[in-house]
């Protein structure tokens, strides 16, 4: 059976400024849609996230400010069953950037916040669900390269990220999952700024 995957992603699309006293406003928008097909039978899959940032740069390395993000995932099967799953947070970020010469500056973000998952998969025998929250914390690297004027281009190949969450079932169960992810080298972003 074939797949047909159609991938949308602006990734960081960001305006920012190499200033102190500067306003950074920043964020991504990713569409992911695949469907599967064998005869009369369908299986869709939908991902839609949304994750912007504002902030202030107080010191010329230095930027402060809030984020969040909202993803939700819609996924219908050949069987008749369907599972969503709605994860939004917002926080708090940090970031560090250093220029390497006049083309190329580094810069690595710290982000901390509040999270919140619900997970909902209805079948033939009914509907079940698992709501969670708790607080995550991320630290991604990046690059910036200055194309001209003050437009650039931002680098992102994955980081760090961590997070602990508070589940409750359906069935009245309670359970805390704690995850680990190191992507480094394993995710991909390019995201378009301006600085005035």
């Amino acid at each position: 059976m074939k797949k047909m995957l159609l991938i949308l992603a602006v990734a960081l699309c960001s305006y920012a400024n190499a200033q102190k006293g500067s306003v950074l406003v920043m964020g991504s928008v990713t569409y992911n849609s695949q469907k599967n097909s064998d005869s009369n039978l369908e299986n869709k899959y939908n991902v839609f996230a949304l994750q912007p940032k504002i902030g202030y740069q107080f010191h010329e390395n230095w930027t402060a400010g809030i984020e969040g993000n909202l993803v939700n995932i819609k996924q219908n099967s050949f069987e008749g069953s369907q599972y969503k799953d709605r994860v939004y947070g917002f926080g708090g970020f940090l970031r560090y950037s250093k220029p390497l010469n006049t083309i190329f500056s580094a810069y690595a973000d710290l982000g901390i916040g509040y999270r919140n998952r619900k997970e909902t998969n209805t079948i033939a025998t009914g509907q079940y669900y698992n709501d969670s929250d708790g607080f995550y914390t991320s630290l991604t690297p990046a690059v910036y390269i200055d194309i001209s004027k003050g437009f650039g281009l931002n680098f992102n190949i994955g980081g760090l990220n961590y997070s602990v969450l508070n589940n409750d079932t359906a069935s009245g169960s309670s359970f805390k999952t704690k995850a680990f992810e190191f992507n480094f080298g394993q995710a991909f972003s390019v995201g378009i700024s301006k600085n005035f």
